[in-house]
This record gives C-alpha cells, structure tokens and sequence, in this order.
C-alpha cells in the first residue's frame, strides 16, 4: 500500500483531484484516476491532475478524464495547476507543458488566467444528421475537439442524452467530441452546459469548453475582445481574445480557483 498525498481542487463547480508523481507509467495512472475520481468509492472528481518536472516549462502536467482515459487539454484544469503552482514555486506568472503546448498562467489571489493553444479546425453550421433532421453544429479544437450548438430554452436541454449522441456521432469519429450547448444571454454574454468526453456526462463547467463556444459566438458576431461565459455551476468565466478579419488568437481563460481540501490516498 502507498499513499499518495492530494488536494482536492475546484473552479466553476469543474472538481480536480492534484497529485505530484514521476515514473509512474500511463497505464498504472489511468486506473489511479479512475479509482480516485470514482465519487462513490473514491475522493470524487471531474479529473485527475498529475504535475511532474519538465525540460520545457516551469512545470508538467498530464490530464487523466475521470474514466481513466488520458486528455491532451483541460482548460479550468490548468488554471487549478496555475493556482497550485504559484504556491509551490512562490510566482504569481509561470509556464505549464501540456500535452496541447506549453500554456502560460497568471495568478492575482485566487484568479487565474491562463493562455490556451491558437484554436483550430474551425468549421461553421456542419448539417448534423439526428433523429433523421439536420442539426446545424458548429466545430472548434480549443486543445481539444467541440461541437457547439446553440439553442434557446438552455435548461430544458436534455444534455446528458443528446451530448451523449452527437459526442459518438460519425461526423466526429474516430475520437469524438465534447459537445457544448449555448443559449445567448446577451450581447457579449452566453449560458453554456457541456457534455464532456472522458467524462461521459454533463459537468458543471468546462473550461476549453467555455472557450470554444465564446469564440463560435464571437465568428457569429464579430465580437472582438470578449465573452463572459456563464456555467452550470453559476460562476462566471472570461474568455478573451483577438479576432482579425475571423482569425483568432491571443486566447486567455480567467476565473477563480478554490483549494477544498488536503489528504492522503491509499494506492
């Protein structure tokens, strides 16, 4: 038996279990994930943060989905490590790799603001067969593939059912996607719910999530600067960008981070 020493982590109702290990091999820490973020047997979490040393920032991060599969990005996941960070390495600005690039945090208290990758593979108003209709669907990879859909009447979505569908949807094979459902709430305001892959279900937030519909709503727009995005957890995010002539860049992601709790796991 060994223990693994933890801190329970959340932003936006998004929950995070942190442990700092090395030379553990992937295989063994997909199955510690799955096991530490089980809510019934274990500590409970959206996903399992893992920081070991790196040759390229100030410190690494490998991401593990609360089903043990393995992500290249999490957005409020990387805010979390930016909070925790500062405290370990006494900074309030550092670098963290990711399996998506290297993403630049800045922290003031408990706000933490965190540069994701240039968005890709941008694709607009995709005809999404379901349940013999065409659904527009909008596409994005923050770090890690969306589909965004916008929609009014946001909270009698059945998200966990539909998400569920279009996540395993052909379009999208052979990895799939996270799916976004946005109801617009204003003229630089959204309300977003997000079924996550790796997840399998709804979260309370998501953070690349958040970013990839605020920046479909901006292509939509011609927003230029800013989006304020409201979660299923009730807490408000910020995404900020650049938007030229519908080219996206300089892409940052602000909200607070609250450390929950400390403890030990038994492996």
């Amino acid at each position: 038996m060994k223990k693994l020493n933890f801190t329970k982590m959340v932003t936006a109702g998004n929950d995070f279990i942190v442990i700092r290990l090395s030379g553990y091999p992937v295989i063994r820490l997909k199955r510690i994930a799955s096991k530490m973020c089980d809510r019934k047997y274990g500590i409970g979490a959206d996903g399992l943060l893992v920081l070991g040393q790196s040759k390229k920032a100030d410190i690494a991060m490998s991401i593990f989905n609360s089903d043990g599969s393995e992500a290249e990005m999490c957005g409020n996941g990387a805010r979390c490590i930016g909070l925790y960070s500062s405290k370990l390495l006494k900074a309030n600005s550092l670098n963290i790799e990711t399996k998506a690039g290297i993403i630049a945090a800045k922290i003031e208290g408990n706000t933490v603001k965190v540069k994701l990758s240039e968005p890709k593979n941008i694709k607009l108003d995709l005809p999404i067969k379901l349940s013999g209709r065409n659904l527009p669907v909008n596409f994005i990879n923050t770090g890690v593939p969306h589909a965004v859909i916008f929609s009014a009447g946001l909270d009698k979505i059945n998200v966990s059912a539909i998400g569920r569908i279009i996540r395993h949807h052909k379009a999208f094979s052979p990895k799939g996607t996270n799916v976004d459902f946005v109801e617009v709430t204003g003229k630089d305001s959204i309300k977003v719910r997000t079924y996550e892959r790796g997840v399998e279900d709804e979260t309370l937030a998501c953070g690349t999530g958040s970013t990839a519909s605020a920046l479909i709503f901006a292509l939509k727009t011609g927003i230029k600067n800013k989006v304020n995005v409201h979660t299923r957890g009730g807490e408000i995010l910020k995404v900020y960008f650049k938007s030229n002539f519908n080219k996206l860049s300089d892409v940052w992601l602000e909200g607070k981070v609250n450390i929950v709790y400390k403890g030990e796991y038994d492996v």
